[in-house]
């Protein structure tokens, strides 16, 4: 028998933690059974002194294992998951499902909703009228096994123990610790049950970790949990100083996620759906060489497969596939609002988390978990870092049903834009790729 003092002791001593007594801490705070306070000072001993790799990949399966798991062994074939950090104008799951699902790879989705400056993928699948995302569980695996991928809530018991310990480690100061968040995310993606995941994580101004040096060591974490609990695993570390193409909130997204699934769009948001899609099918397929992948991910756009799947996946959801035909169908905002560059130059710089607040602001996104949501509010930028834009043209167009909210927005977006005289050099998308044996640079 444990007891939490002795263990509370022990990490304060930056002494290693067993999996036995990992597992009764989770399981006893997890029942209540362990006060709040000795839970705050366990977080704050390891936020100061960290865990290592054995410790972070138990207390991931302790939190993954202490409610509901999703058991995918009914589902033929190898099922593989992406997970995004989380970032600005990030509509990439729609589009990278779509393909590897075209291609025979199974993709059991489960997502969140927006908090903050970013957006949720739950939101922006709601606003096509219809849709569900709440299903059983036999109904899940269903249309998983039907259309080959689905895109659903968390259920409530999934992984509860890090919705606890991660509400308690937001009230006392100790979020930001490597070990804690590679935990978080990944008890989550464990609970899931895909035998691959694919981990999106963003670096720079409107991403959690803003610096490359930290994203690639939470991606490293991230890798080396994944592969402790017999995942197969890859994370790519994608810019986010620059919102992802150029539609900011729900309704705006998903048409423009239409476009990419039509061989149109934005190009950066193509090239990242098709690295990330790849990679995908690279984990799920032994046997073929990840340029064969990149291949394969360009040609299910090019020949329309992957947007038939898209509508596939979204009738079997309940949705409504005259708007994915047709997106000019979609409720539109009352109020288009052009935010004018205020001089001439190249754009040098835009904080993409300002964007993204902005874009809440207007009513896309949530400030407090409590707050509505307006599927056909945010923004679409004309014009991004490396653009040359001329005074008084767009910088963007807000949507927005709240007149009232636009000079606000409007000063929040603007608040970091630099302009320069001369062109400046072409902005990385991709910084690198992490496998369990090495770090590719792409830059």
């Amino acid at each position: 028998m444990f007891r939490m003092y002795d263990l509370i002791q022990k990490k304060k001593e930056n002494k290693a933690l067993t999996v036995a007594e990992i597992d009764f801490m989770i399981a006893g705070f997890t029942k209540g059974e362990i006060p709040y306070e000795q839970m705050s000072a366990f977080a704050m001993a390891v936020y100061f002194n960290g865990m290592n790799t054995e410790e972070t990949a138990a207390l991931t399966m302790a939190m993954a294992n202490s409610g509901d798991t999703v058991d995918l062994s009914g589902v033929d074939g190898v099922t593989v998951d992406k997970h995004s950090t989380g970032g600005v104008g990030d509509k990439t799951t729609f589009i990278v499902m779509s393909i590897v699902a075209a291609l025979g790879v199974k993709v059991a989705k489960m997502s969140g909703r927006g908090l903050g400056h970013t957006g949720g993928t739950l939101d922006k699948i709601e606003s096509i009228p219809g849709v569900r995302i709440e299903f059983e569980p036999e109904e899940f695996l269903s249309i998983v096994r039907d259309t080959g991928a689905c895109l659903a809530g968390q259920s409530a018991d999934l992984a509860p123990a890090d919705k606890k310990f991660y509400a308690l480690r937001d009230v006392t100061a100790t979020v930001d610790n490597l070990s804690l968040i590679a935990a978080s995310v990944m008890s989550k993606k464990i609970a899931s049950g895909a035998n691959g995941i694919v981990l999106d994580v963003k670096t720079g101004s409107g991403a959690f970790m803003k610096t490359f040096d930290d994203s690639l060591a939470l991606a490293q974490a991230m890798v080396d949990i994944g592969d402790n609990c017999g995942r197969k695993m890859a994370a790519l570390i994608t810019d986010m100083n620059i919102p992802t193409g150029y539609a900011i909130g729900n309704t705006l997204e998903v048409i423009e996620a239409i476009d990419v699934l039509r061989n149109a769009g934005p190009a950066d948001l193509r090239a990242i759906c098709i690295e990330l899609a790849a990679n995908m099918l690279y984990l799920a397929n032994d046997e073929l060489l990840i340029e064969e992948c990149r291949k394969l991910a360009v040609l299910q756009l090019e020949n329309g497969k992957a947007f038939e799947k898209f509508i596939e996946i979204i009738a079997a959801q309940n949705g409504d596939p005259k708007y994915l035909h047709d997106p000019s169908l979609f409720e539109q905002a009352s109020i288009k609002y052009e935010v004018l560059a205020p001089e001439s130059g190249y754009i040098e710089y835009m904080n993409a988390e300002n964007c993204g607040l902005a874009s809440c602001m207007l009513g896309a996104g949530r400030l407090t978990a409590d707050d509505p949501i307006d599927y056909s509010a945010g923004i679409l930028l004309a014009a991004k870092t490396g653009e040359y834009v001329e005074k008084g043209n767009p910088l963007a167009t807000f949507h927005t049903n709240n007149e009232s909210a636009i000079e606000l927005a409007k000063e929040v977006f603007l608040r970091e834009y630099r302009f320069s005289n001369n062109p400046l050099p072409k902005q990385p998308l991709i910084y690198a790729r992490v496998t369990k044996n090495a770090v590719e640079k792409l830059v």
